[in-house]
């Protein structure tokens, strides 16, 4: 599950001066990522007392910071079942549920009941709820992915404990991830609260490096990068920052990429992501059989089971031309990974993995899809809906092909622009769908009257329709055609154009002729063949006069039989 983890209760903690302030590094370290540091500590304490709610709910954040879910909830257990019936537990035992997809009702009732026990009962705060309980729920509920919780709820109690305690930045905090939780049209809303989180705590690198995120996930490298760096000069120890920009830069710039995923190792856990993001580097720089050789190196130790060990293996295997080894392991990490944990670059590539494999092909526009959903950015999404597409048109589906392209357009706005035009109508003629071709070619021409694409889809497409040429059908569209090309004088294509015109004009000479037995339409045709290809000699023009001159005599012949000559 993707981890949140906020600082929390600067002011709240109840217990020893030392021990709070025990209790404030190791929130610190969660909220930092450095989730051992903080397991350590808060085993500590709760080795220390085990009956201390605070100590309790904490241990088990840290549990579940490490993915220990089994562990948290025995702790959480473990405590109602000593009688510490207390509402830092059953917000513990109510974030578990949203984590393993419980009942939800059944969390917020656990909620709503910490929050019945600690509403003041006298004194100037008789009838308030307490805001420390309130942001904790509101941290439950930012916990995992958006399917995970009720953001609205979470938002709503967050709202009461901010008008409660003006100083508490962390309630912005969670504020603005529960907000994200809700969709990526909501990130202004998330940045004012992250900005207000600042406002409270002008040192708080957490909120700097939230915004950063967003304005990542939107390509605003001049804002990321301003908020990264504000980060990282209101603490230099903060990691995140330095891991988002390593991000970055990785197929960018390795020396900035070198440059920050050297400051991350230096001030984030030693474990297995900092062996697997140096592992990550060397990949980037280009030394795969390096990249590979630490792979392994953390395969004979503690990180053997470490769930990015397949993918680490994935990207080399690719480089390195081990298509086989590459496949078996991107689909061995799909299978061992959270959801949550998979970001869209792991889909893009598993999508470039399998589209080697003819057959794969479900699968890959199954990653892609997952790849679309997780992805905040409309750029993004574009690219991987047009990928679905390419993928489709190898694999001759033109139906889906065609499906994936108007996914492509919707996340444009709606507004097709040329390349898509000509994208989904070369589809829809490839596929021999030929009517949506020309409707396709209709509005491209209407669009983009100056182009010659249009006219020669909408053209071709009703010659395929009519493929005897008695229907009519291409008569239409060669006349539309017709008129651009004889309008483009540009130096460049008058031969061309001419050449095309002249083709043209003999499928409506057949026609006329032939199907509809209108000679003098006919005539009229090889008279615009002779203006257009007038020097006698040549083959065109020998054709048209020969023709003209056997059209004529037989219009003649039937004129006089007419008449009874």
């Amino acid at each position: 599950m993707k981890k949140v983890f906020f600082l929390l209760f600067a002011a709240i903690v109840t217990v020893s001066g030392a021990t709070s302030q025990t209790i404030a590094e190791g929130i610190k370290y969660l909220n930092y990522k450095k989730n051992k540091s903080a397991t350590d500590v808060f085993k500590k304490l709760y080795d220390a007392n085990t009956k201390d709610a605070q100590n309790i709910y904490w241990y088990g954040q840290a549990l579940l910071a490490v993915d220990d879910v089994k562990g948290a909830k025995a702790i959480y257990q473990k405590a109602l079942q000593e009688g510490v019936n207390d509402a830092w537990i059953l917000i513990g035992m109510g974030h578990l549920e949203i984590i393993e997809g419980g009942d939800l009702n059944a969390a917020k009732q656990k909620f709503e009941q910490a929050i019945t026990m600690t509403t003041e009962t006298k004194g100037k705060n008789k009838n308030k709820p307490n805001p420390t309980i309130l942001n904790a729920i509101g941290r439950a509920n930012a916990d995992g992915g958006s399917k995970q919780g009720d953001p609205t709820y979470a938002i709503d109690k967050l709202r009461q404990a901010a008008a409660l305690d003006l100083t508490n930045a962390d309630i912005m905090i969670n504020m603005g991830i529960n907000y994200l939780k809700l969709g990526g049209d909501q990130g202004g809303e998330a940045v004012k609260a992250y900005q207000e989180a600042i406002n409270r705590d002008p040192k708080n690198a957490l909120a700097m490096y939230k915004i950063g995120m967003i304005y990542k996930s939107q390509d605003n490298k001049l804002l990321f990068e301003q908020f990264f760096n504000d980060a990282n000069i209101a603490d230099p120890a903060f990691p995140l920052s330095y891991n988002a920009l390593y991000d970055y830069y990785a197929n960018r710039d390795v020396n900035k990429a070198k440059e920050n995923i050297e400051k991350y190792i230096q001030y984030a856990d030693k474990d297995c992501n900092t062996d697997f993001l140096f592992a990550d580097y060397l990949f980037r720089a280009g030394k795969y059989q390096e990249s590979l050789d630490k792979a392994k190196a953390m395969e004979t130790g503690e990180c053997k089971t470490y769930y990015q060990l397949p993918l680490l293996y994935a990207f080399n295997y690719d480089r390195l031309n081990d298509s086989i080894q590459a496949k078996n392991n991107i689909e061995k990490y799909f299978a061992i990974t959270a959801q949550d944990k998979i970001t869209p670059a792991n889909y893009e590539i598993a999508v470039k993995i399998l589209s080697k494999f003819p057959g794969s092909e479900s699968k890959t526009i199954a990653y892609l899809q997952k790849a679309i959903d997780s992805d905040t950015s409309i750029a993004n999404k574009i690219v991987y809906a047009n990928q679905a597409a390419e993928l489709m048109g190898k694999a001759k589906m033109y139906g889906e092909q065609i499906k994936w392209l108007q996914t492509a357009v919707k996340f444009k706005g709606g507004t097709m622009g040329e390349a898509d035009y000509y994208k989904m109508a070369n589809t829809a003629f490839n596929g021999k769908d030929y009517v949506a071709t020309m409707e396709v070619a209709k509005k491209y021409i209407e669009a983009f009257p100056a182009k010659p694409q249009p006219y020669y889809f909408n053209v071709r497409a009703a010659k395929a329709i009519d493929t005897t040429a008695t229907l009519g059908t291409a008569i239409e569209p060669i006349l539309q055609q017709n008129v651009y090309l004889l309008g483009d004088t540009s130096l460049v294509n008058v031969d061309k154009n001419k050449k095309a015109v002249f083709v043209n004009y003999y499928y409506l000479l057949k026609y006329y002729n032939d199907v509809l037995k209108e000679t003098q339409k006919a005539i009229d045709i090889t008279d615009k063949m002779l203006i257009l290809y007038p020097t006698a000699g040549g083959e065109e023009n020998t054709f048209a006069t020969q023709t003209k001159d056997a059209l004529t005599k037989a219009l003649s012949k039937s004129a006089n039989k007419s008449n009874g000559k």
